[in-house]
């Protein structure tokens, strides 16, 4: 079939080629949006509450969404650690509605294996996915990544921002939230549902009387308006989350950028770097690991799940950590003072420093 050393580029070539041709298309859905194409409506999952997560009770105090990572084809989470993360929130939180039923990657919630024309394609990468081989599985990762783009370009962003919120708002709606009343918001996104995360916020906090903010779990996101729009932002940063080396793709995250959203945002104390000992970013040792590291030490996603129901319980009682700080689960041995380099970005005291509101 190849008849010389020259012909054998051409698959790796027009492999090249069609991942360019798909990441320039990848704006369209937003513009179409936009343009109206697709109508108003925000598609919904109707996933039915299993008693602890999708569930209001009585008078909730405030409202935890999760945006879910880049591996997620739908409104429901199919990830067992995500299905453990929430549960183990909502029993910590137990005066929360914890709600997952929203897709961060698409613009309507529309799930990508509803899609009209290609839903046949997600389909197959999803089993893939879940059956292997898995490398085709990877197809959803990258598409959900060049929406993650899409949020961050900032030709797009505001497009983008604005869907994001309006499908965010539109859950809590459904879920008997008052916009009048004063109850706090957390959105949390996990990865690079980060950046979608604190997009939204700058619109979503125009929209809504009680106080807004968004908790970055391992999050990779850059310097966006959101991190100013919303009350406060809190970054889990695990010590061995290697992903957080992207972060240096986006010059706001510098320090010599220092007009830039994020540095403003770290000098008005309004980010809480959070970090979390030994954990990773995703998998075996990450934030969401359901299995215990050593004999007698909780699992990783026990641990996460205490220290997000922390802040929402210092933020519901009206003393939200506003100091960026070194600190830990109560469980988990102190670090030492040499992995505060870690924090590059954000200056980090010791617990007993922390300021409330």
């Amino acid at each position: 079939m190849f008849t010389g050393p020259l012909d054998i580029l051409i698959i790796p070539l027009a492999l090249v080629l069609a991942f360019f041709l798909w990441a320039s298309l990848a704006p369209f859905e937003t513009m179409g949006w936009w343009a109206g194409w697709f109508g108003d409506k925000i598609y919904h999952d109707n996933v039915p509450s299993d008693g602890i997560v999708r569930a209001v009770r009585g008078h909730p105090a405030c409202y935890v969404l999760f945006l879910s990572g880049i591996g997620r084809v739908s409104g429901h989470t199919l990830s067992f650690r995500e299905q453990e993360f929430l549960r183990q929130l909502a029993l910590r939180a137990p005066t929360a509605v914890v709600l997952d039923d929203i897709f961060p990657y698409s613009v309507n919630n529309l799930a990508l294996t509803g899609q009209p024309i290609f839903a046949w394609l997600w389909r197959w990468a999803l089993d893939r996915k879940r059956n292997g081989p898995p490398l085709a599985g990877y197809l959803i990762n990258i598409r959900n990544l060049f929406q993650v783009a899409i949020a961050i370009d900032h030709r797009y962003a505001p497009l983008y921002n604005q869907a994001m919120a309006e499908v965010v708002l539109d859950s809590l709606l459904r879920y008997q939230y008052d916009p009048e009343s004063p109850t706090p918001i957390f959105v949390i996104g996990y990865s690079g549902a980060a950046q979608m995360a604190i997009g939204a916020v700058t619109y979503l906090r125009e929209w809504v009387k009680g106080p807004v903010y968004a908790v970055s779990l391992g999050g990779i996101f850059s310097s966006d308006p959101g991190l100013l729009a919303a009350d406060h932002v809190y970054h889990l940063w695990g010590t061995r989350d290697s992903a957080q080396v992207w972060r240096w793709l986006f010059p706001g995250r510098w320090r010599i950028c220092a007009s830039s959203e994020w540095n403003r945002a770290c000098r008005h104390k309004r980010v809480t770097v959070v970090p979390m000992p030994g954990m990773g970013h995703t998998g075996h040792g990450g934030y969401l690991d359901v299995k215990s590291r050593a004999a007698g030490q909780p699992p990783h996603v026990c641990l996460t799940a205490q220290t997000v129901a922390d802040l929402i319980r210092h933020a519901v009682a009206g003393q939200p950590v506003l100091t960026p700080l070194w600190t830990a689960p109560i469980s988990v041995i102190p670090h030492s003072t040499s992995q505060i380099a870690l924090l590059d970005d954000c200056p980090t005291i010791h617990y007993s420093e922390v300021e409330h509101n």
